[in-house]
């Protein structure tokens, strides 16, 4: 399974540590556009000095790491698209050039259903995708989900319990499947 990220579901660190990590255990295949790595790092900058740098390096990470994920697209193709929001055009001009079955996004309402499948993609919501996931392979998944909750505890220095800091990262459900 081909899943195209949105800039909005990589910026968040817990939501993109879980489902880069459920990737990287080989549940799906990641894409990404340059233009959607470059949204990221922008919307970093606006947390203050030095986190467009920080952002900046795990993007070189994200790269090394999936070397085939950066999908390029024509500009053509993304002029010809039509969606509510024309600055989300290029999100599916690069879901539909990766060939991805899935465009995960938390904007729903940017991405209107009968256009994407009119391509032959699937919208999803990352909470939604996560917790199928996790149904389908608890342990890969459940097993990520603690090394990131690890990871945050390390690094904030507080203890982390795994329902609230999945509920603070957007994904409650996923949160209250590994709790439950």
């Amino acid at each position: 399974m081909r899943i195209l990220i949105d800039a909005c579901v990589l910026y968040p660190t817990v939501m993109r540590e879980v489902l880069l990590g459920v990737a990287d255990a080989g549940l799906f295949a990641p894409l990404w556009s340059a233009r959607i790595l470059e949204e990221w790092a922008r919307a970093a900058a606006r947390l203050g000095d030095g986190q467009e740098d920080v952002a900046r390096g795990e993007i070189a990470m994200l790269r090394a790491k999936w070397p085939g994920s950066e999908v390029d697209y024509p500009t053509d193709l993304e002029a010809s698209l039509y969606l509510p929001d024309e600055n989300d055009s290029h999100v599916l001009a690069a879901a539909i050039c990766g060939q991805a079955d899935i465009l995960l996004t938390q904007n729903l309402k940017d991405f209107p259903t009968r256009t994407l499948t009119s391509h032959g993609i699937i919208r999803r919501d990352t909470d939604g995708l996560l917790r199928e996931m996790f149904d389908e392979n608890q342990q890969v998944v459940g097993q990520v989900a603690e090394k990131v909750r690890l990871t945050a505890e390390r690094l904030s220095g507080q203890p982390q319990e795994m329902r609230k800091l999945m509920k603070k990262a957007r994904l409650p459900r996923l949160g209250k499947a590994l709790a439950g």
